[in-house]
């Protein structure tokens, strides 16, 4: 009996990709595997959009709050997190669905992907530039050396920029080229992405992060500061979490805040959209179609 298919929901942060993927497990008897690079953290709930209990309907959701807030991840750790969940689903003849907007996350789950190395020395240098020079002046160099990889990282993400300016040092080619070709790992793996228009998408991430912010998200960030987050080199650095702990310091105000909250996740949810639809073989839909969930199941039979 062949294995169950490894299916992939991507797409922009406040596409609606969460509820889809509860749906496609229900129909399919599957179980939720996280993609999200901050829903690993416990406590991080209001910020990240992670489904509450029942929202989930029962569907077992795996590599949720697995971590501390100030326990670093990695791509690689990850990559093989993510796919021992999905070893194991399929093992028991369970459909698993990857879900999130972690683009390079996803990729590195679903694809032959090899990560390049890492030299401590070059590390702590360019991290040592970082907290000399600020993260603009890094994100130049950046740009000069590999203005494609550029376009894919966002200024503020300073673990992403120190990374690929190490990968481009050790390697001497720029960052993307260390980026693998559209070969999944897996085999029957079906990618669905959920479309959504740039201006219904920019409305649908002012009105979540009012949302957040009336559920309490400075409180949560509050809570998580006494436990570490300020300290955490991954966590800390989360589109909202970031912003409220500038607020929190009395770097700006919290309407400034609330304001770069809104800024930093449209043009994260842009750069999302660029990784996405590099991609040819994601089965693309509409998010306001009444039949969503019948279309992607769709996708999966073809």
């Amino acid at each position: 009996m062949p294995d169950p298919p490894v299916v992939a929901v991507v797409g922009p942060t406040a596409a609606g990709k969460s509820g889809v993927a509860v749906e496609l497990a229900l129909e399919l008897g599957g179980e939720v595997v996280n993609g999200d690079s901050m829903q690993l953290y416990r406590g991080m709930d209001i910020g990240t959009a992670k489904l509450l209990p029942g929202q989930r309907h029962g569907v077992p959701h795996h590599l949720l709050d697995v971590l501390d807030v100030g326990e670093p991840a990695t791509v690689a750790e990850f990559q093989g997190w993510a796919r021992e969940a999905i070893s194991d689903c399929r093992s028991r003849g369970v459909t698993p669905i990857l879900v999130g907007g972690s683009a390079l996350y996803l990729r590195a789950v679903l694809d032959e992907f090899d990560f390049p190395g890492t030299d401590p020395m070059i590390r702590q240098r360019i991290e040592s530039d970082l907290a000399q020079r600020g993260a603009a002046a890094l994100f130049a160099r950046l740009q000069e050396r590999d203005p494609a990889a550029a376009t894919s990282i966002l200024p503020g993400n300073e673990r992403r920029v120190v990374r690929a300016l190490e990968v481009i040092e050790l390697t001497g080619e720029p960052f993307r080229a260390s980026l693998p070709d559209h070969v999944y790992a897996f085999d029957n793996v079906v990618q669905i992405g959920i479309d959504v228009p740039r201006a219904v998408l920019d409305e649908r991430i002012e009105l979540r992060v009012e949302q957040m912010w009336a559920h309490g998200f400075v409180d949560e960030v509050r809570r998580l500061e006494h436990r570490g987050l300020r300290e955490g080199r991954t966590a800390s650095r989360a589109l909202g979490y970031r912003q409220i702990l500038r607020f929190l310091a009395g770097d700006c105000s919290e309407d400034h805040a609330r304001a770069e909250t809104v800024t930093g996740t449209r043009k994260f949810a842009r750069s999302q959209t660029t990784w996405f639809k590099r991609d040819p073989r994601i089965h693309w839909l509409p998010p306001d179609s009444p039949d969503l969930v019948g279309q992607a199941l769709a996708a999966l039979r073809s």
